[in-house]
C-alpha cells in the first residue's frame, strides 16, 4: 500500500508543471460551501475572477493548504454560461517556493479565455477524505459520535480576494463548539458561516475547528479487488472482493445485542446496512463471505439500476471490519461492440459500493478472451496500469490477457467508464469447442484401443477353456431352440390334419419336419462330442437333456399314430380321442418344461 502511494506521488510529481502566479489576476467575489454532513468533506467554491492584465489569460491556479494536501481525493472545475455547463481541464502543478502546498491549474476553454480587463465565473468542486477525526476517539454503545474538523476560515488562494465567505454545513443542530473569528454566524440549521471578509492577501489562513455530531456511516473500503471477465459467447462476469472497516469512533466496552435491538438510539453510529447500485441489466447477483452466502440482503430492480440492500451478518461499530464478495453477470451486447475483428468494450470501472464511499486501494483486473491482441485502454481519470499478465482457466492453452489497473483514494466522483479497444481473430471463437471435440474423440479412441488390448504375460488356459465351453453350450442351446420350433411346426401340422382329414398334405409336411429334425440332431450330436472333450460334467447334463428330448419325440410319435391310425380311420370315438389327446399333450408339456430346466443348467 505504501509503495503504491509512493508510486502515485512519483507519477504526480513527474507529470506536474512548474508555473508562476499572475499578480494581475484577483478574485472579485468568492462564496465557498463546505459540506461536513457525511464522512466526506465536499467543497464548492464559486469564484468571480477578474483579469487586469493587458492580455487574455488561458488558465488560473487553485490552491489547497498544506494540512489539506494529503486529503485531496477529487477536484473538478466548470463554468456556467446561460445555463450551459462547460467542464474545464484540471491538472496538478507545482509553484516554486510553495512546495508544501497543493496547486491545480485550471485551463479555460480556448474560445472562452479570461479576457483582458474582463471577468469570468468559475466553480471549483473538490472532495476530501479522512479529514474528519472522531473526538472522542472511543465511545460506548449508547454514545453519539462526535467529529472534529480543522479548516481555514478564509478562502485559500494564490490570488488576492476582494470579498469572500466560507459556509460550513454540518447537517445537524448538535454543534458542540466552533472557532469564533469575526465575522462569524451560527445558523439555526447548525451551519457556521465565516465572513463575508473584505480584502484578503494571497494564501490567507486562519485555522478554525468545528466539533459537531455526525452519526452518518463512516465506512471505508480498505481494499477492493474487482474482476471483469469478458466472454464473446454473450456474458460479462463481474466480481468484487471488498474489505470494509468502520473508521469512526471505536466502540469502547462490550457489545450488547439485547440493548441494540431494544433501544432505538443504541448504536446510533453503527452501520446496520447500506445500499449498492449495480447496472440495470445485472443478473445472477450473489453476496457471500468466507462462511458462505448471506441471505439477509435484498435486491430490487429499478428503472436504471439494480439496488442491492446489503446487510452484514453483524452491525459494524467503530473499528469493526467485514470481508465479503459481490458478483453478478451482465449481457455482453450492452457493453461490447465489434467491426470484424476489431472490438470495443465500454463499461464502468467500479460500481457504487455505498453512499459517500471511500476506497483506499482499488485493483481492477480486466480478463479478455484468449487470443485478444493490440490492447488499447483509455480512462477518464489518472490511473496506474500495471504490467499485463495471463489468466488460465478451463480449456485455455495460451492464456487469457489480463489488464491490471490500480487506483487509490477513490470516491463516488471517480465512477466513470473505461474504453478498451482490442483485436480478436475470428478463428479463436472455435478454439475451445474444437478442443472439446478433439478431447472427446481421443477419449473414445483410447477406450476402444484399451478394451482390445491383452496385457496378460502368459495365456490363461482355464479362461480359454471357459470361453470354448461357453461357445459350445450357446450353440447347443441355439439348436435346441431350433428343434423346439420344429416341434411347434409338428403340432400345427397335426392340428390341420385333425380338422381337414387330408392325410396327403400331412405326409408332405411331416416329411419336411423329419428332415429338419434330423439336421438339428446331427448338429447337436457334433457339438455334444466337442463338449465331452472339454467338460465331462456338462456332457453328462447334456445326455440327460438328450434323454428327455427322446421321450418328447416318442410322445409326438404316439400323437401322430393317434391321429393317422385311429382318428382318420374312425377306430376311436370322439370322447375317447379327446381324452387320449389331452393326456399326450400334458405329457409333452411336462417333458418340454423338463428340457428347458436342464438347458438352463448348461449355462
Amino acid at each position: 500500500m505504501i509503495l503504491l502511494h509512493l508510486f502515485l506521488v512519483a507519477i504526480t510529481i513527474s507529470t506536474s508543471f512548474t508555473i508562476e502566479v499572475n499578480p494581475k489576476i484577483f478574485i472579485n467575489n468568492a462564496e465557498c460551501l463546505v459540506d461536513l454532513s457525511t464522512q466526506l468533506v465536499k467543497g464548492e467554491c464559486r469564484l468571480s475572477l477578474e483579469n487586469n492584465d493587458d492580455k487574455p489569460v488561458n488558465s488560473v491556479l487553485y490552491a489547497f493548504e498544506p494540512s489539506i494536501k494529503s486529503h485531496i481525493s477529487y477536484i473538478s472545475a466548470h463554468q456556467v454560461f446561460e445555463s450551459n455547463r462547460l467542464s474545464l481541464n484540471v491538472k496538478p502543478v507545482t509553484l516554486s517556493g510553495h512546495e508544501d502546498k497543493q496547486f491545480y491549474q485550471i485551463d479555460f476553454n480556448v474560445s472562452r479565455p479570461l479576457r483582458s480587463k474582463g471577468r469570468a465565473p468559475l466553480v471549483v468542486e473538490y472532495v476530501l477524505i479522512n479529514a474528519l477525526y472522531p473526538h472522542p476517539e472511543e465511545i460506548t454503545q449508547k454514545d453519539r459520535q462526535l467529529m472534529m474538523f480543522y479548516g481555514n476560515a478564509y478562502l485559500y488562494s494564490p490570488y488576492k480576494s476582494l470579498k469572500s465567505s466560507v459556509k460550513f454545513q454540518t447537517g445537524t443542530r448538535r454543534v458542540e463548539d466552533y472557532t469564533n473569528i469575526n465575522p462569524v454566524s451560527f445558523l439555526s440549521s447548525g451551519d457556521v458561516v465565516y465572513g463575508p471578509f473584505g480584502s484578503l492577501e494571497p494564501f490567507a489562513y486562519s485555522q478554525i475547528s468545528l466539533h459537531y455530531d455526525n452519526n452518518t456511516p463512516f465506512l471505508k473500503a480498505t481494499k477492493l479487488t474487482r474482476s471483469i471477465e469478458l466472454s464473446h459467447w454473450g456474458n460479462v462476469a463481474v466480481t468484487d472482493v471488498i474489505d470494509l472497516v468502520h473508521h469512526g469512533a471505536k466502540l469502547k466496552g462490550s457489545f450488547s445485542r439485547y440493548d441494540y435491538q431494544r433501544e432505538t438510539n443504541s448504536g446510533i453510529s453503527s452501520v446496520k446496512s447500506f445500499k449498492m447500485y449495480l447496472p440495470a441489466s445485472a443478473t445472477s447477483v450473489y453476496y457471500r463471505d468466507v462462511i458462505g452466502n448471506i441471505s439477509t440482503s435484498n435486491q430490487r430492480t429499478l428503472l436504471d439500476s439494480v439496488e442491492l440492500d446489503i446487510r452484514p451478518r453483524f452491525p459494524l461499530f467503530g473499528g469493526w471490519k467485514t470481508h465479503y464478495t459481490i458478483g453478478y453477470n451482465v449481457p455482453a451486447y450492452e457493453y461490447l461492440y465489434n467491426n470484424g475483428e476489431d472490438y470495443f468494450l465500454k463499461m464502468r470501472l467500479i460500481d457504487h459500493l455505498y453512499d459517500n464511499m471511500i476506497i483506499e486501494d482499488v485493483t481492477v483486473r480486466i480478463i479478455l478472451p484468449e487470443g485478444s491482441v493490440d490492447l488499447d485502454l483509455k480512462t477518464t481519470h489518472p490511473i496506474v496500469r500495471l504490467p499485463d499478465g495471463l489468466h488460465y482457466t478451463y480449456l485455455d492453452t495460451i492464456g487469457r490477457p489480463i489488464i491490471k489497473l490500480q487506483m487509490s483514494n477513490v470516491v463516488e466522483s471517480h465512477i466513470s467508464d473505461f474504453e478498451l479497444k482490442y483485436k480478436f481473430p475470428k478463428a479463436f471463437m472455435f478454439h475451445e469447442p474444437l478442443i472439446v471435440i478433439v478431447a472427446i474423440y481421443i477419449l473414445f479412441l483410447t477406450v476402444i484401443i484399451w478394451v482390445r488390448l491383452d496385457f496378460s504375460i502368459a495365456k490363461d488356459g482355464q479362461s480359454e477353456t471357459r470361453q470354448r465351453i461357453s461357445g459350445i453350450t450357446s450353440a447347443i442351446i441355439h439348436h435346441f431352440e431350433r428343434r423346439a420350433s420344429i416341434y411347434s411346426s409338428w403340432d400345427e401340422a397335426l392340428n390341420k390334419l385333425k380338422h381337414s382329414k387330408d392325410i396327403g398334405t400331412y405326409n408332405t409336411a411331416s416329411k419336411q419336419i423329419q428332415t429338419d429334425y434330423k439336421n438339428e440332431s446331427t448338429s447337436i450330436n457334433e457339438l455334444a462330442n466337442k463338449l465331452k472333450t472339454e467338460s465331462t460334467e456338462l456332457s453328462d447334463k447334456l445326455n440327460e437333456v438328450q434323454k428327455a428330448e427322446k421321450n418328447l419325440k416318442e410322445l409326438f410319435g404316439q400323437t401322430q399314430s393317434l391321429y393317422t391310425d385311429k382318428l382318420i380311420t374312425g377306430k376311436v370315438g370322439r370322447n375317447q380321442f379327446v381324452e387320449l389327446d389331452s393326456g399326450l399333450k400334458r405329457k409333452k408339456d411336462e417333458c418340454q418344461e423338463k428340457i428347458n430346466q436342464l438347458l438352463k443348467s448348461l449355462n
